[in-house]
């Protein structure tokens, strides 16, 4: 081995200059190593935000039917069917072709997300439009309790399964984190529809909303913080640029609405609705900061080699010291 080799080798001598530079990130014409999703941004965040929205909500739902409290159920029921409603035609919406959807349930695949997750939102739907039609009629109680059970069961699967979703794919802010992502939905989801409970429900029985808010608040920031250590360098993308903004936003708006929902909550009604907006504004931020973040990841080669070369206990500018 030359002399030169040796220092190349051993690192920089006193007095010496750099001969290689520091490896640099890149690829063929500057394009992306990996394809960005071509999802837009309003349809998918805006999906995943309503879907779990509207499956949080069945839950807590259930749980205020079963404890006598009507009023908030029949709130939670009626906000789950607008909710999903609305998170089913942005989803058709980004497909482009309504057929699509209907397409997708022409078989089961489990090992898909996606198939999987159509076939929850179909089965979903027609749960939550019961259940919302029988609390709002008064009508065929037996019928809408069956419903009301069913959305229930269903809502974790809906709320959750987008992250598992979108961990399936190569983006590396999303696979990176598949362990803690679809807890993070979990949580950002519970959060949303606790906000939606203090807007709609009445202040005498938001008493299990706040419980909840507070509950969801301290599990999405453990997770996003469990996220960000196991993703290494490709976390910066969760703390820089509009995905940073988005979720720095996040944190405040939702952490705000939990303390203002268990501090006032139960004695001012304008205090729980504003309360219960941080907490929804909050939820939605964080979904489509993690959307921003997972596309910043696609884009930049960085967050591509890095990790690889990472878990491969490998620095890159060792490659350039080959002959």
């Amino acid at each position: 081995m030359s002399a030169t080799g040796s220092r190349r080798r051993g690192g920089k001598r006193r007095g010496e200059e750099l001969m290689v530079p520091r490896a640099e990130f890149g690829s063929y014409y500057g394009r992306p190593i990996i394809k960005a999703p071509s999802w837009a941004a309003r349809d998918i965040a805006g999906y995943f935000f309503l879907g779990g929205l509207a499956g949080a909500g069945s839950v807590l739902a259930a749980g205020a039917h079963v404890t006598g409290r009507q009023r908030m159920a029949t709130a939670l029921k009626a906000s789950s069917l607008a909710a999903v409603t609305l998170s089913a035609a942005a989803l058709v919406n980004d497909l482009g072709v309504p057929s699509r959807f209907p397409n997708m349930l022409r078989v089961i695949k489990p090992t898909s997300p996606m198939s999987v997750g159509s076939w929850i939102l179909s089965a979903y739907g027609p749960a939550a439009g019961v259940a919302a039609l029988t609390a709002a009629t008064g009508r065929l109680p037996r019928t809408g309790a069956v419903a009301t059970t069913g959305a229930a069961l269903l809502g974790p699967a809906l709320a959750t399964y987008t992250g598992v979703l979108a961990a399936d794919t190569a983006v590396p802010a999303w696979h990176g984190a598949h362990r803690q992502l679809p807890y993070v939905f979990a949580a950002s989801a519970v959060a949303a529809a606790s906000g939606m409970a203090l807007v709609v429900g009445p202040r005498g029985e938001n008493a299990p909303a706040i419980c909840a808010a507070a509950l969801a608040a301290a599990s999405e920031q453990i997770a996003i913080r469990a996220a960000e250590r196991d993703l290494g360098m490709v976390a910066e993308t969760y703390r820089s640029g509009r995905a940073g903004t988005l979720l720095r936003c996040a944190e405040a708006l939702t952490v705000a609405g939990a303390a203002g929902a268990a501090l006032l909550g139960r004695r001012s009604r304008p205090a729980a609705v504003v309360a219960g907006l941080g907490l929804l504004a909050g939820s939605a931020c964080t979904r489509f900061g993690i959307f921003a973040a997972g596309i910043a990841s696609a884009e930049d080669p960085r967050y591509t080699v890095g990790p690889q070369y990472a878990a491969a206990g490998r620095d890159p500018d060792d490659d350039l010291d080959r002959p």
